[in-house]
């Protein structure tokens, strides 16, 4: 290659230091929010109940460990849009699978990022970038009343 297109490239790198630099933004947000806009929009049915960092009494465990990650494009989204949306997609997820275990319930749900658990009753965590958002889950599928 020429002298002057490398010194073209190297100069529009040099300009974009936002996309050349990596981010990993950490976000503790509302659960609640986005399974109610989930479950409004259609994407969940309701026919599963979402229990975060908690077990409903007299739950049966039919399967434990579960686990899901998701990620979703954040370009020119705000980090917690992109969150909300990784974490409905790992929902639907875990709704399906869920159903198909012959459960009506997915509880002591925990944010499990780099298989490390983050436990709050009313929020997750979410790690966003400049281009990617991702939320990790991991929680157990039962049968409640």
């Amino acid at each position: 290659m020429k002298k002057t297109t490398w010194i073209g490239a190297a100069l529009v790198l040099c300009s974009l230091p936002g996309i050349s630099q990596a981010r990993d933004t950490t976000h503790y947000l509302p659960f609640d929010e986005a399974v109610a806009e989930a479950t409004a929009a259609g994407r969940l049915d309701g026919s599963v109940k979402f229990y975060l960092a908690k077990r409903p009494a007299g739950a049966q465990i039919l399967r434990s460990g579960v686990t899901t990650s998701k990620k979703t494009n954040a370009f020119n989204k705000t980090d917690e849009a992109a969150c909300s949306w990784a974490l409905q997609s790992a929902l639907i997820g875990l709704e399906k699978s869920a159903k198909a275990a012959g459960a009506n319930a997915v509880v002591d749900i925990v944010s499990n990022y780099k298989h490390v658990e983050y436990k709050d009753s009313s929020k997750y965590e979410c790690h966003a970038g400049a281009v990617m958002a991702g939320v990790a889950l991991k929680a157990n599928f039962a049968k409640v009343k």
